[in-house]
């Protein structure tokens, strides 16, 4: 089926080759989503090294299976949407996924992987050759199945232990990330063993490998493009008067998407007085001059990498209230501070207990951690203040390969503005590398 299709195929460009520079087919009408022509040639302007999506599928698909073999499961059973592109690097409607449980994804120990897909929609899957079997009959809740929820729950579950008895043996140790209640206790009745599957993908997920650094910068100088256009409609627009905050939200959704990246998370853009509290999402506010902007992107770009980056910005003919610059340096030497103590080696604990103190002014409506991993989305490990740090809970060391978010919120209690801001940072073999080079507001700054 694959072959035929790809023959009635017609290129995007003969004379570079049946191949674009990342591996992926060169074709016009090809099913797997990818890059824009923008982005291509704004990565090749900036230089940028292209990941060889093959490789970077394998070296996924191979740490996840020797995670598997380390912990002696059988095999591991997503429901996941962002588990599933990790395992895969297939996508099928994921918002949607994610709140209907529809596809599936089981890896054994040895290797064999099968998805379980949308009927309708097998073709979606099999550009990918570490797929070796395509299955149907994954979804078991409500709004599809109503009362026959248990029972296509027990079909499922039979399918499942058919493919663990041909690859697992019997080994009925299975790890499953994200079930319905009705699948958990059809496995259970199946016999397995059922296992925390987040443990698993979580850690397989933490060590970026080359080629998925090489999606990261590249996704990066997407999601910087962006924002670079967003920020200039805002400085541009919001003097003329009736501009709102979903008018700048939009214009990053614009970018993402011209640049074949693929969802933003959240609304997390705010104006003026709303940015204090923080976490209020953006809406119909029209932005007045002299005011502050901050956002978070949560930005899911392209190769499905996520994004996740924060500025303030003055937006005026005024400059800014001392008490604004002194809150933007503040939150500065914070994310400084925290990104130099960055390397292989260092602790979690070490982390949360050491670095930089926020003033007293600042720490009620501080941000709820110092860092956190990020990959396909926000990803573990998670590093608290010390306020909110648990024994045992991250017991680890930073390793190269991990990717974190370093995050400032300076927010004074009962004020009217806050300043938001955030890097997303590479653990390398003898220290960081600071990926994002978006700069931050000189008149904030001071």
């Amino acid at each position: 089926m694959t072959q035929a299709y790809s023959q009635t195929r017609r290129k995007i460009d003969p004379a570079r080759g049946t191949t674009l520079g990342d591996g992926t087919p060169n074709d016009n009408d090809r099913v797997e989503i990818g890059p824009t022509q923008l982005a291509f040639g704004e990565w090749q302007a900036a230089g940028l090294i292209l990941p060889n999506l093959e490789a970077m599928r394998s070296y996924r698909w191979k740490r996840l299976t020797q995670a598997l073999v380390d912990r002696d499961i059988g095999g591991l059973l997503m429901f996941d949407p962002l588990n599933i592109r990790y395992a895969t690097d297939t996508t099928n409607m994921q918002l949607w996924n994610s709140h209907n449980p529809f596809r599936a994804v089981l890896l054994c120990a040895d290797g064999h992987m099968v998805i379980w897909e949308y009927k309708q929609a097998p073709f979606l899957v099999t550009f990918n050759p570490l797929v070796k079997e395509l299955r149907s009959g994954a979804s078991f809740f409500y709004n599809v199945c109503g009362d026959r929820t248990e029972a296509d729950a027990t079909s499922f579950a039979g399918q499942v232990d058919e493919v663990m008895r041909a690859h697992a043996g019997s080994n009925r140790r299975i790890a499953v990330d994200k079930i319905m209640v009705h699948g958990l206790r059809a496995l259970e009745r199946a016999g397995f063993e059922v296992l925390e599957g987040e443990v698993v993908t979580e850690r397989a997920r933490a060590i970026k490998g080359p080629d998925e650094i090489l999606a990261m910068r590249c996704a990066h100088h997407a999601c910087e493009s962006a924002i670079a256009e967003m920020e200039a409609f805002t400085r541009a627009d919001v003097p003329k008067g009736g501009i709102s905050e979903d008018d700048i939200w939009a214009e990053l959704h614009k970018g993402n998407i011209r640049r074949g990246g693929e969802w933003i998370e959240t609304r997390l853009l705010a104006s003026g007085p709303r940015t204090n509290p923080w976490f209020q999402e953006c809406g119909p506010r029209i932005v007045q001059n002299n005011e502050i902007v901050a956002f978070d992107t949560d930005l899911v770009g392209s190769y499905g990498i996520c994004i996740d980056i924060s500025r303030s910005w003055w937006i005026g003919d005024q400059k800014p209230r001392p008490d604004m610059i002194s809150a933007m340096n503040h939150g500065l030497d914070h994310i400084r501070d925290h990104q130099s103590r960055l390397k292989p080696g260092v602790t979690i604990k070490e982390l949360t207990h050491g670095g930089h103190q926020l003033e007293a002014k600042y720490w009620k409506q501080k941000y709820s951690c110092k860092m956190h991993g990020v990959g396909l989305c926000d990803e573990w490990p998670f590093v608290p203040y010390s306020d909110a740090w648990v024994e045992g809970a991250f017991d680890v060391a930073l390793e190269p390969g991990m990717v974190l978010c370093v995050e400032a919120l300076i927010s004074p209690e009962g004020g009217d503005f806050s300043i938001k801001l955030e890097d997303q940072v590479l653990i390398t073999e003898h220290g960081c590398e600071n990926l994002t080079s978006y700069p931050f507001d000189p008149r904030l700054v001071g």
